[in-house]
C-alpha cells in the first residue's frame, strides 16, 4: 500500500477481506501509525517529509522488491495520479492497482482532458485551452471568453491556482499570479481560461471499466458543498438529477472512459447549471475520498472491484446492472481550526470517540493517541451515513457527528454540524457557493457538544495523575486509552461507600 492514513487503512482491509497478504510502508512520523498496524507488514520508507517517503518512488519500488510483494494500490493523493509510479512499477514486473500510465498522464493535463472530452462528444465549458500561452493570446481570448472568467492551471487540480476574475483590469495581475503558483505547486505554469458559471452545482459520475472491454457508470456524486474549492460534503444521490439526465451524464462518463483506454476506479467531474446543462469538468484517475458514498447506494465494495480487475478478472455481473438505492452522505473531518481561518491543527489526539449505530461508517486513519503534524493532508476521518430516504440520512448524520469526539487537535466537527442543520441543506439547495452564501460568517467558537463538554471535563480531572496499570496495580482493561486506566483519582462517587 503507499499511502497511509485512512485510505491506506480503508485498502488494507479491504486486501486482507480478499485474501491477500498485505504491505504498508510509512515514513518516521507515521511509525505508529494505524494504518502501519493494520498491515501483515510494514516498511519504513524515510523521514517525515512526503517528498522524501511518500513521494519517493524508487523507496516504495523497493519495499515492494524486499517484501515480494505483487501489486501496489496508490490510495488518493501523493502518487496516485502520477503516471511515472504506474511506468515504475511496470518496468519492476509490479501490477500497479490503476488505470494505464496512458490515461493517468492523458486525464492528468487538463488541455489534452477538455480536447479528449469535445472528441468523445462531452459538452465542455466554453473557454481556451490552447498551446499559445503569451500574454496577448491570453488576453485576447478572455475578451472573447467574457467575464466572469476562470483562470486555472493546465497540469493540477485542487483549487491551486485557481483565479475567479470579474474586472478586465485584474486579468494581466491574474495571469501572472496563477502562473506563478501554478509553477510552484507543478512544475508547469499553462494556463486554462474558462468562462466562469454561477449557480452550479459540482456533480461526478463514478465509473468502472475492465480489461474486457466493459465500461458501467456507477451512478453520481454530488459534492457541491465546498470550501476554498474543498470538498467537504458528498451525496448520492444528487436531488437535481432527473432518471433521463442521470443517464445521459453516466453515458457521458463511459464514452469518455472508453476514449482514453480506461480500467479500474475513476471519476469523470460535471459542473451542472440551473438549466440542467452539465459540461465536462474532469477526470480523477484513481479511487476518489468519497467513494463510501457509491459503495453504500450500490452495494459493491469498490476497492474489491479493484483488486479483482487488477488480477485481471472482469466486472461481475452485478457491477454491469448496478442498482441505486437509498441515500448515503459523507462528511469529512479534518483536523483545522475553524477560530483561526481554518488552519492546520497539530497535536495528540487525546480522545477519539466514534459514533455507533445503523447505517453508520467511519473510515479513519487515526485513533486515541495518534499524533496529527503539519507533514501531511490534515484530514483525519470521513464520516459516511446510509438510510431510505435523503431526511433520514440527514438525521442519521446529525446524531452521528453530535457522538463523535475529537479531542486534542481542533477539528471541523461543529461546522459540519452546522452546515448539516441549514434549512437549504435540507431543502437541497446545495450549489458551490453554499458555503460563501449561507456560512460566511460562521463563528468559530459556535458551542460544543454535550458529549464533548463533559469528555472535556473528565480529562481535566486527571491532569498531571496518567499512570499505568502497573503503577497503580488496579484491574483495569490494560487499554491505555481507557480513562479507567488513565485517571486513578476519578471516582463515580464521593468516596462514601454506600
Amino acid at each position: 500500500m503507499a499511502n497511509r492514513g485512512e485510505i491506506a487503512v480503508r485498502v488494507l482491509r479491504g486486501a486482507r477481506e480478499a485474501g491477500l497478504s498485505t504491505v504498508a510502508v510509512y515514513s518516521d512520523a507515521d511509525a505508529e501509525a494505524p494504518h502501519v498496524a493494520a498491515a501483515d507488514r510494514a516498511i519504513r520508507i524515510g523521514p517525515a517529509a512526503a517528498s522524501a517517503s511518500y513521494l519517493n518512488i524508487p523507496a516504495l519500488i523497493e519495499a515492494a522488491r524486499v517484501t515480494g510483494a505483487e501489486a501496489v494500490h496508490p490510495g488518493y493523493g501523493f502518487l496516485s495520479e502520477n503516471p511515472l509510479l504506474a511506468e515504475a512499477c511496470e518496468n519492476a514486473g509490479l501490477v500497479f492497482v490503476g488505470p494505464p500510465a496512458e490515461a493517468i498522464r492523458a486525464m492528468g493535463d487538463k488541455s489534452e482532458a477538455r480536447r479528449l472530452a469535445v472528441q468523445s462528444g462531452l459538452p465542455v465549458i466554453p473557454g481556451y485551452d490552447g498551446e499559445a500561452q503569451d500574454l496577448a493570446t491570453l488576453q485576447r481570448e478572455a475578451q472573447q471568453i467574457g467575464l466572469p472568467l476562470l483562470v486555472k492551471p493546465s497540469a493540477g487540480g485542487g483549487g491551486k491556482g485557481m483565479k475567479r476574475i470579474e474586472d478586465a483590469r485584474d486579468l494581466e495581475e491574474a495571469l501572472a499570479s496563477a502562473r506563478r503558483e501554478a509553477q510552484a505547486a507543478f512544475g508547469d505554469d499553462r494556463l486554462i481560461l474558462e468562462r466562469y458559471l454561477s449557480t452550479i452545482r459540482h456533480v461526478e459520475i463514478q465509473i468502472f471499466a475492465d480489461d474486457h472491454g466493459q465500461v458501467v457508470p456507477l451512478f453520481e456524486r454530488e459534492c457541491s458543498v465546498q470550501r476554498r474549492h474543498q470538498k467537504i460534503v458528498e451525496e448520492s444521490p444528487s436531488m437535481a438529477l432527473s432518471d433521463d439526465l442521470r443517464a445521459a451524464m453516466g453515458n457521458a462518463a463511459a464514452s469518455l472512459a472508453r476514449t482514453v483506454g480506461y480500467r479500474g476506479a475513476g471519476t469523470i467531474e460535471f459542473v451542472l447549471d440551473e438549466a440542467g446543462r452539465f459540461y465536462f469538468l474532469e477526470m480523477n484517475t484513481r479511487l476518489q475520498v468519497e467513494h463510501p458514498v457509491t459503495e453504500l447506494v450500490t452495494g459493491l465494495d469498490l476497492v474489491h472491484l479493484q483488486l479483482s480487475e487488477a488480477m485481471g478478472e472482469p466486472l461481475p455481473t452485478r457491477a454491469l446492472a448496478p442498482s441505486l438505492r437509498g441515500h448515503a452522505i459523507e462528511c469529512r473531518i479534518y483536523a483545522e481550526d475553524p477560530g483561526n481561518g481554518f488552519l492546520p491543527s497539530t497535536g495528540e489526539v487525546l480522545t477519539l470517540v466514534k459514533p455507533n449505530g445503523p447505517g453508520i461508517r467511519l473510515d479513519t486513519g487515526i485513533e486515541t493517541r495518534s499524533q496529527v503534524g503539519l507533514h501531511y493532508d490534515p484530514i483525519l476521518a470521513k464520516l459516511i451515513v446510509y438510510a431510505e430516504t435523503r431526511a433520514q440520512a440527514i438525521a442519521r448524520l446529525r446524531h452521528a457527528l453530535t457522538e463523535t469526539v475529537v479531542l486534542g487537535v481542533r477539528t471541523n466537527l461543529g461546522f459540519l454540524r452546522d452546515v448539516i442543520d441549514h434549512p437549504a441543506f435540507g431543502r437541497g439547495e446545495t450549489f458551490t457557493d453554499f458555503i460563501p452564501r449561507h456560512l460566511a460568517d460562521w463563528d468559530g467558537d459556535a458551542e460544543v457538544s454535550p458529549v464533548e463538554l463533559a469528555l472535556a471535563a473528565f480529562a481535566s480531572l486527571g491532569v498531571g495523575q496518567r499512570t499505568s496499570t502497573v503503577e497503580t496495580g488496579h484491574a483495569g482493561g490494560g487499554d491505555p486509552s481507557s480513562p479507567w486506566d488513565r485517571f486513578r483519582e476519578f471516582r463515580l462517587s464521593n468516596g462514601d461507600a454506600r
